[in-house]
């Protein structure tokens, strides 16, 4: 039986075309990739752990794209069939701004319930096969079909080849750098979607057309697209929230801003999480800002005339703001923040009211610490955020460098969000390491959150520093905050455990604990389902 021979359209004879659907189905597949992490992160956070799923998941649907699209080119090469799955394709695509956020909660809700261990690698995991997967399934066929219509002749097939792949790669590198500098964070991740997807449904309305095909699924796809632009431009992870002051995307971020009557809150994750706080009335935060104001005090602030505080992590400012309200009239502060992410440094100066006397770097923490030459009095370690911790700056080589550009009596304070309570927890691994660098180290947990304040110097003498410099405190509430800190104060005995520039597995370590965190905070909730059923859960959580 002989093989069924391509039927060749007028759009298709140069070759042109193919080569143009090779260069946009990469850069589309890059850009969806790109764009799963972004719709994620809110809710997953962005690890190491999240992006491996998200790669994992999507290299399964190439690889099954690839071979289902070879055998079908072999058994009906009619090309009109490659490009109606690229307006399936395409359409799924243009929908997941429409119903991506609502399918994320819900997996996350169900698997919350359900899955006792991994809750993120299974809810990631759950998430990319039921979004993704499909989509790039049908973009994955691409590349065996462009093959079977361009190769005419044997003598030329590897140079055709070479050229689709090229086209391919071109397009995937493109399809890189355009969403995550250009279209992400000056439109967003759902018109991103939304661009991509109205790429892909021109390029196959296009050939249609040029070859006079009368198929409903163009129709179709026209009108759902133009459904999911009415429907989907939305750039609101917190669909929920109605009362927001402001909600945006960053290169690094999805960033959202509250308001009330009493304080400004930051937040990068939609389902937990306060990253910044601003106190309108000038008071205490009630959060782990202000046990890190012990550290001033462990460095003397008394004794000086100046004191320098580096923030790695400067976020919004509110360390940084909460230290010259204050200890403004202890001592003359010089304080710099460092935050990668330029557009948070905006909001600082926007809604969290951060003096334009405080500089901001925008750069990363060790970088920065490795192009200068300045030492410190304090250096505030902010950088880690629930489950995303980078492994440079929790590793002996990093606390080394911090080391170095403290003064003798210098202090360190690192702000450990997650502390866990099973043996070889992240924050065990975080304080050992430092207890490899510094002599001296001592934690505090804040009560009623998850975070743990570690100190750590090389001064024998911090303690009493301390202790002396909170009975000269003026101000009565930070004296009676610093008093019970003190009292609280832990010295952390090192278990031996040092993570390093080569071995730092501080994602999985990472996901233990936030696994304890969450079983924790549903328990409650799964015995109220297990007596009660699902109309009992709905009245709790009213």
């Amino acid at each position: 039986m002989e093989p069924k021979k391509v039927e060749k359209r007028k759009i298709l004879k140069n070759k042109i075309f193919l080569y143009l659907t090779e260069f946009f189905s990469g850069m589309s597949l890059m850009a969806v990739e790109l764009g799963a992490s972004r719709l994620l992160a809110p809710y997953f956070s962005s690890s190491q752990i999240v992006w491996t799923i998200i790669i994992g998941t999507i290299m399964i649907a190439m690889a099954l794209g690839n071979l289902y699209g070879g055998r079908s080119a072999d058994k009906n090469p009619n090309p009109d069939r490659l490009y109606g799955r690229i307006i399936i394709a395409s359409i799924w695509i243009g929908l997941i701004p429409v119903v991506g956020k609502y399918i994320v909660i819900g997996i996350a809700a169900v698997m919350i319930f359900t899955v006792s261990n991994a809750f993120l690698v299974w809810a990631a995991f759950a998430t990319c096969m039921i979004i993704f997967v499909f989509p790039l399934f049908l973009l994955g066929t691409v590349t065996p079909c462009l093959v079977k219509y361009t190769v005419d002749d044997l003598d030329d097939s590897g140079k055709i080849v070479g050229r689709l792949n090229a086209s391919n790669t071109i397009g995937s590198i493109i399809g890189t750098f355009v969403p995550t500098f250009v279209t992400i964070p000056a439109v967003g991740t759902s018109i991103t979607f939304l661009i991509f997807a109205g790429i892909l449904l021109a390029l196959a309305i296009i050939y249609f057309l040029s070859s006079k095909v009368k198929t409903a699924k163009v129709v179709v796809g026209a009108v759902v697209f133009i459904l999911a632009c009415v429907f989907g431009h939305s750039d609101s992870f917190a669909f929920w929230e109605s009362d927001l002051t402001y909600e945006g995307e960053s290169v690094y971020n999805y960033l959202q801003v509250k308001e009330d009557e009493n304080r400004v809150i930051l937040s990068t994750n939609v389902l937990f999480g306060v990253q910044s706080v601003y106190e309108k009335s000038d008071t205490l935060t009630g959060m782990y800002y202000d046990y890190a104001m012990a550290a001033p005090l462990m460095a003397g602030i008394n004794d000086k005339e100046e004191l320098d505080i580096l923030v790695l992590g400067m976020g919004t400012g509110t360390y940084a703001t909460q230290c010259q309200r204050y200890f403004g009239d202890h001592a003359k502060l010089n304080i710099t923040g460092v935050e990668i992410d330029e557009d948070i440094t905006k909001l600082a100066s926007e809604y969290f009211h951060l003096s334009e006397d405080i500089p901001v770097v925008t750069y990363d923490g060790r970088a920065y610490l490795n192009v200068i030459d300045k030492k410190y009095d304090v250096i505030m370690l902010d950088a880690y955020q629930d489950i995303t911790i980078p492994f440079q700056m929790a590793s002996v080589e990093f606390f080394n460098l911090v080391k170095d550009h403290l003064n003798p009596s210098g202090v360190m304070v690192v702000n450990m969000n997650m502390r866990g309570k099973e043996e070889g927890n992240m924050n065990q691994y975080l304080a050992d390491t430092i207890s490899n660098v510094f002599s001296e180290v001592c934690t505090v947990d804040v009560p009623y959150a998850t975070n743990r304040e570690l100190f750590a110097v090389n001064d024998p003498n911090f303690r009493q520093t301390f202790t002396e410099n909170v009975k000269a405190e003026k101000n009565a509430d930070l004296k009676s905050l610093m008093k019970k800190l003190d009292k609280n104060l832990v010295d952390y005995v090192s278990t031996g455990h040092v993570m390093t520039d080569d071995k730092a597995p501080v994602e999985l370590l990472s996901m233990r604990v936030i696994d304890d965190l969450i079983g924790e905070e549903t328990e409650y909730y799964k015995e109220i389902y297990k007596e009660e059923g699902l109309e009992g859960l709905i009245n709790a959580l009213q």
